[in-house]
């Protein structure tokens, strides 16, 4: 049998996810900004891709819990 997590649980998971993407974003624009700030924005990649998973936890995290 599967153990449910608490709603507690599922928003700390969320704030951990929150806090990882901003951070590793912030670290991958100064980079950019420091080594190669005429090219292409390459973070954006990242950014997107990350920001997909991300939308999709919150999404799962804030809808209705369907218990059976």
């Amino acid at each position: 049998m599967k153990s449910r997590k608490s709603e507690r649980q599922l928003k700390v998971g969320l704030r951990i996810h929150v806090i990882c993407y901003v951070v590793a974003h912030v670290m991958q624009v100064v980079v950019w900004r420091l080594f190669t700030p005429q090219r292409f924005f390459w973070p954006l990649y990242s950014l997107v891709a990350w920001g997909i998973g991300l939308a999709f936890h919150i999404s799962a995290v804030s809808s209705p819990s369907r218990r059976d």
